[in-house]
């Protein structure tokens, strides 16, 4: 077994299917093979120098502005060799007066999490996390509630799509103090920006669910354990030439969305019998491009998950583009060398072991996508699990305080996040669910039963905090669906998703309706926050990236069309007055 290896049981048979919805877990077709590679092609553009992986001189023409930076100085070194204490003893008029140091607060510090707001919240920073599975503590809970409680206003926290907390409003001389107090509770924040592996997800009901095919947890523990080398820093996986996501798929329902992920896990036997994952590899969503995983005709066995996380990565550090950032995600690389030649590069770096070629897969085809919203049993016996609703993810302090109660009191101490921005409550007891569901923050906040729009409603960060985003989203998303479900009913939930700007942070090609902010023209012709219109994504192995469907619509004139679009497209009826005035 390789040094990476951890020995795992095979999970127990798969549960009887629940048959509906086509889930069909076969991915989108590689693309064909180009020309043969050049072997040259396939030397290493990085080397090791002094315990750090940089791009070679030859290979350093064309590169993009945050590759020089990362050449000046390895962002890591910011945290292995301690430079955050000093650049946290200095003022902004200090930092402003260098290249070097503003270089530090708008590119390097996000190797820590760290994100400057320069653009609407000047000398303030959001913190992303590491929270593999979507998995936290009461106790970890607290301390994040009692650090952005000291920022006021400017403090707040938001579940990501990533399974993850996102905090908002330090500042840069609390950071050593905030990093130590994250390690004290189990948790980093190390990693999760910038050209780095992001937060590994899993199934939010894993080892709770009476249907799973396999515990998540062990694995995205594992994954980030060994990305951040235990949260020391691990600078061989640190120098990517673009973001990185990670899925361990576990549920038959696919909460994990392995299609839109760079390496996804999905469960399968191998001829023998053994356990293991079958590899989806490229999946990913950027500005000017969107592209599903494909296969990579490989399978690895459940002692091989890190082994093999390990190749892929480095394939693509060795080899991936450092040009035009919108051409560096790990497809590019893939559509380039061809599938077979990048399995090819995959498996040398695989110390001698050879892949296999993809096995059965244990995800169901015929497959009803449940309900993790509300109260449903647990597979241990007298357990449930609560599924609560959180308004397009964003969370105060005092809620914070409150959940983390709540997980005390009527549970086992533990919180799961989800991709969809909400939050499951496991381990409670049966007898204690009544009381539980009686709690003033699940009547009056964060409901178990939302309406059909708004449980699945998403949104992204939005200009109130990122610099990046054309338009408002949270608030403006919540408004919308409100107006919207005055005028009309739906049968079935209907997933939209916001995003801000064309980075897709929101999602919006996974969503039924998507909205992508941009600058609109109103009725007189003047600039005003507008969205691009999508529609028809699906989620599942049957996924499908929704399509344009109307540019450049003024938020102000949403309302209507979305009505119209529900009706023509989800089966909603109009309600009437008296349902109104009801």
């Amino acid at each position: 077994m390789s040094s990476f290896a951890v020995r795992f049981l095979a999970p127990p048979c798969c549960p009887s299917s629940r048959s509906k919805t086509l889930l069909c877990a076969t991915p989108t077709v590689a693309p064909a093979a180009p020309d043969a590679v050049e072997a040259s092609r396939l030397e290493p553009r990085v080397e090791e120098r002094d315990g750090y992986w940089v791009l070679k001189e030859e290979y350093r023409g064309g590169i993009s502005p945050q590759e020089k930076v990362k050449l000046e100085k390895d962002p890591m070194k910011l945290f292995m060799e301690g430079g955050i204490e000093d650049l946290a003893k200095m003022s902004l008029e200090e930092i402003e007066s260098s290249k070097h140091t503003k270089d530090d607060i708008d590119v390097r510090l996000k190797w820590l999490g760290l994100f400057h707001r320069r653009k609407h919240h000047y000398g303030r920073f959001m913190m992303r996390l590491k929270l593999p599975n979507g998995v936290t503590t009461s106790a970890q809970t607290r301390y994040l509630a009692s650090v952005i409680r000291k920022y006021g206003k400017d403090g707040c926290a938001d579940v990501t799509t990533r399974q993850n907390w996102q905090i908002r409003g330090v500042v840069l001389p609390d950071v050593p103090e905030i990093l130590k107090g994250l390690a004290e509770v189990g948790l980093t924040s190390l990693q999760s920006g910038m050209d780095n592996v992001r937060n590994p997800v899993g199934n939010p009901l894993a080892g709770i669910d009476p249907d799973e095919i396999v515990d998540t947890r062990p694995y995205n523990n594992l994954l980030s354990q060994f990305i951040t080398a235990n949260s020391r820093g691990n600078p061989a996986m640190s120098n990517l030439p673009r973001k990185w996501n990670v899925c361990v798929v576990g549920s038959h329902d696919l909460f994990e969305h392995p299609h839109i992920n760079d390496l996804a896990y999905m469960p399968a036997n191998n001829k023998d019998g053994r356990f293991g994952f079958n590899l989806l590899v490229g999946g990913f969503f950027s500005a000017k491009r969107c592209a599903e995983a494909i296969p990579l005709d490989a399978w690895v066995s459940a002692d091989d998950v890190i082994p093999v996380c390990k190749a892929v990565l480095e394939t693509y550090r060795d080899l991936g583009f450092r040009g035009n950032r919108q051409k560096t995600r790990m497809m590019w690389l893939i559509d380039e060398l061809g599938i077979e030649v990048f399995r090819s590069e995959v498996e040398k770096r695989m110390a001698g072991k050879e892949l296999e070629r993809a096995q059965e897969d244990l995800v169901k085809k015929q497959w009803e996508r449940r309900e993790y919203l509300g109260v449903h049993p647990q597979k241990q016996e007298g357990i449930s699990y609560v599924g609560i609703h959180i308004p397009v993810g964003r969370v105060e302090a005092d809620e914070m305080d409150e959940l983390a109660r709540l997980a005390d009191e009527y549970g086992s101490g533990e919180l799961r996040l989800t991709v969809e921005q909400n939050i499951i409550i496991p381990n409670v007891e049966n007898s204690k669910v009544e009381a539980l569901l009686k709690e003033t923050l699940l009547k009056e906040r964060f409901s178990p039963e939302p309406s059909l729009l708004m449980k699945t409603l998403v949104a992204c960060t939005g200009n109130q905090f990122c610099g990046q985003a054309i338009i408002e989203t949270k608030a403006r998303a919540l408004k919308v669906t409100k107006e919207v479900e005055r005028q009309v009913g739906v049968s079935r939930p209907v997933r939209m998703h916001w995003t801000g700007c064309p980075n897709t942070c929101g999602q919006v090609q996974v969503a039924d309706i998507g909205f992508m902010g941009c600058m609109a023209k109103d009725e007189n012709g003047k600039s005003t926050e507008g969205v691009d219109i999508f529609l028809g994504g699906r989620i599942g192995s049957d996924s499908h990236l929704a399509e344009l469907y109307k540019k450049g619509v003024p938020c102000k004139d949403l309302v209507p069309i979305v009505v119209d679009i529900l009706l023509k497209h989800f089966g909603a009826v109009q309600r009437n007055r008296e349902e109104e005035e009801d």
